[in-house]
């Protein structure tokens, strides 16, 4: 009965964790795209807050589940990572080479 109190909210945290990371990669696209360095850096600044934000939310969403079910999601898939720790994107040559 516990749980169901908690579904909505939880619901709603996995909701904007979705939407601030697809925000992130649009961010990234953008800053791929531009060849504008300044704003390619502002791009990458936002992506950056984002992904913050959006681990900071993952956070508080694994401190939310049960102890049971964490340890039955790391034995059934490990391809995917639901952790809150994205997959290190490394900037493209043209980003890291900016002399």
């Amino acid at each position: 009965m516990a749980n169901k109190k908690n579904q909505t909210p939880v619901g709603q945290m996995i909701q904007r964790c979705h939407k601030w990371r697809q925000k992130r990669k649009q961010y990234i696209d953008q800053a791929r795209q531009t060849s504008d360095e300044i704003e390619r850096e502002r791009l990458l600044q936002a992506a950056e807050h984002y992904c913050r934000i959006a681990n900071e939310e993952q956070a508080k969403i694994d401190s939310q589940r049960d102890p049971k079910d964490k340890v039955a999601e790391q034995g059934e898939n490990t391809e995917t990572n639901d952790s809150g720790e994205e997959e290190e994107i490394g900037f493209p040559d043209f980003i890291t080479n900016l002399k």
